[in-house]
């Protein structure tokens, strides 16, 4: 799985980036089938806005956008979007076979 951390219109830490990738690696045991993460930390005009795009096999980009006034805030909540679209996914897939009407 490649993860790509990058911040738009501020300097990115060590502290950020090691949040940010501690929080994503946690989003595989949701949907094995990730490959690719990517992860924009941008500083807008009062606060921040952290965008996440996932990557996966057969499937879809898994977007989430979210923008607050504490970083470490927003990074957490996409995280809690993303594990919900990705739950929903795999759910999806799943009972797919399952709900055959006659």
């Amino acid at each position: 799985m490649e993860m790509k951390i990058t911040g738009r219109h501020l300097e990115l830490t060590d502290t950020m980036r090691e949040y940010a990738a501690a929080k994503m690696e946690k989003l595989p045991r949701y949907y094995d089938r990730i490959q690719a993460i990517e992860v924009v930390l941008d500083k807008v005009n009062q606060g921040f806005e952290v965008e996440v795009l996932v990557t996966a096999e057969h499937a879809e980009p898994f977007v989430a956008k979210v923008s607050g006034l504490d970083l470490y805030a927003c990074i957490d909540e996409s995280t809690d979007k993303l594990e919900r679209q990705l739950t929903d996914h795999k759910d999806k897939l799943r009972n797919r076979k399952h709900n055959v009407t006659r």
